[in-house]
């Protein structure tokens, strides 16, 4: 059905697609809108955006192309580069429509410069054994620039409820390295994920494909034209912002769909490549647990932890001190402005408490009490009735925008560093252990243009406290 070539001719050609768009809601409240789960250090000390580029290493390929959300473009490029990669291309969604749309993007743009085979890889996988998904990932790739979309089945471990399935059908050529896909199946009841569990033949959907760009747009072109249709209108009115890449407003037109919906439950050119390759999907509490080293009592812990009679449960503190007694099996999540306590089989469903906080109007589904910016970070300590408190940290060289605000004032106390303060017409230098204050209606901008980190708290008083009350006049981030 296929014909090989050799491994090197293939990697040649090798594009990894990183799709970094995810709101991860069902690990809340570590995860948030604005700082999703693929940003996050789940596993050691690299996040799982940084796991995916690092996993790479040893197989030849081009420099990867990101695509994430443009809210969390600067994230993407600042994890990238303290691992020292340098993507290719960081492409930003106008907004979130899934996998299918996210993998044309960076297919319409490689067909401009060749026609590679695509290595779609989900930012928030978990792979244990990086040998074996290598060995897959040539098998796959090899197929793939003969024209297949490949997605590699995970030999099932488990009776597992919470992923979907593919069932395998007839072998590619002799070796069974390869077979066709007979069928994909979604997320069983526990007795029919046990019958898969016996039976030969069907695998885990992992979420990760190959597929030659061309091939890929062929696909979507004839299943979903106006999926195709949209992204090639966005791609055709790009634009680069400093080192990014923004397709046009068309992007929004295109519906919302995965890749298994759109395009592989419908071609005739899908096949699965099995693989044991320790993998999960670390969609949930309960999936991230069990790939944690477990204590005497089957607990996982992160954090200053007390758990007494406690067993077979997942507690993790951020901020303070979290005491567990007398529970079993639950799920026990602190941070400084939220605690998730849920029944450990119910972690599949937190993403209902973040629909609750949407329907709410809240903002604890959105954002951590520490946001990360492009010149560094502000963590909220404190907010009241016309006051808010927090700490800015600028990283050295960076600046903030010039900026306005209707309706606060500001007071900056320096605590660390040296701090450059344009107000008005005025520039002048404010020390550590020294102060200045920021009156309404006033254009200023805060800099630090020392060798040190600063770190500067704000109090800011007023009747507007939000991100809407800022007017940017000048950024070098190219934020409005």
């Amino acid at each position: 059905m296929f014909i090989r070539k050799s491994e090197q001719q293939v990697a040649d050609a090798l594009l990894p697609v990183i799709l970094a768009g995810g709101a991860g809601t069902r690990l809340w409240p570590l995860s948030r809108e604005l700082y999703p789960k693929q940003f996050l250090r789940l596993i050691g000390d690299a996040t799982m955006l940084q796991h995916t580029l690092a996993r790479l290493d040893g197989v030849e390929h081009a420099a990867p192309v990101i695509v994430c959300n443009h809210d969390h473009r600067f994230i993407v490029a600042e994890q990238s580069r303290q691992i020292d990669v340098r993507p290719s291309a960081i492409v930003l969604e106008p907004a979130a429509r899934s996998t299918a749309p996210a993998l044309a993007l960076a297919a319409l743009r490689a067909v401009q410069e060749g026609d590679p085979v695509l290595l779609a890889l989900p930012a928030d996988a978990y792979i244990g054994a990086v040998d074996a998904f290598h060995a897959a990932l040539r098998r796959a790739a090899t197929h793939a620039a003969q024209g297949a979309i490949v997605t590699f089945g995970v030999v099932p471990t488990r009776p597992e409820t919470g992923y979907g399935y593919i069932r395998a059908g007839k072998p590619l050529a002799a070796g069974a390295d390869a077979f066709e896909v007979e069928a994909f199946t979604e997320k069983p009841a526990l007795r029919v994920a046990e019958r898969y569990l016996a039976a030969d033949g069907y695998f885990w959907n992992s979420g990760m494909f190959a597929v030659r760009a061309s091939v890929y747009l062929q696909e979507l072109q004839a299943f979903r034209p106006e999926i195709y249709a949209a992204c090639a209108s966005a791609m055709a009115s790009e634009r680069e912002d400093l080192d990014f890449l923004r397709p046009g407003r068309a992007f929004r037109d295109s519906p919302a769909d995965s890749i298994d919906y759109a395009v592989m439950e419908h071609t005739k050119r899908a096949v699965v490549v099995p693989t044991h390759m320790d993998w999960t999907d670390l969609g949930s509490w309960s999936a991230l647990s069990a790939t944690l080293n477990q204590n005497e009592d089957g607990n996982t812990i992160d954090g200053d932890v007390i758990a007494v009679s406690t067993r077979d449960s997942h507690i993790a503190a951020n901020d303070r001190l979290v005491a567990v007694l007398g529970m079993d099996r639950v799920v026990v999540v602190e941070t400084s402005d939220a605690v998730l306590v849920a029944a450990k089989h119910r972690a599949h469903d937190v993403s209902a408490v973040v629909d609750e906080l949407r329907r709410q109007s809240r903002s604890e589904h959105q954002a951590h009490t520490t946001v990360y910016r492009p010149w560094g970070r502000a963590e909220t300590f404190k907010a009241g009735d016309g006051f808010l408190v927090k700490r800015i940290i600028v990283a050295p060289g960076e600046a903030l925008s010039l900026q306005m605000h209707r309706h606060r004032a500001e007071h900056w106390v320096v605590v660390r560093g040296e701090a450059t303060v344009e107000r008005g017409d005025e520039r002048f230098v404010v020390a550590a252990d020294a102060s200045t204050y920021i009156p309404v209606g006033v254009r200023h901008r805060l800099s630090n243009r020392g060798q040190t980190t600063l770190e500067v708290i704000e109090v800011q008083v007023g009747a507007l406290l939000s991100e809407d009350d800022i007017v940017r006049f000048e950024d070098r981030y190219g934020r409005q």
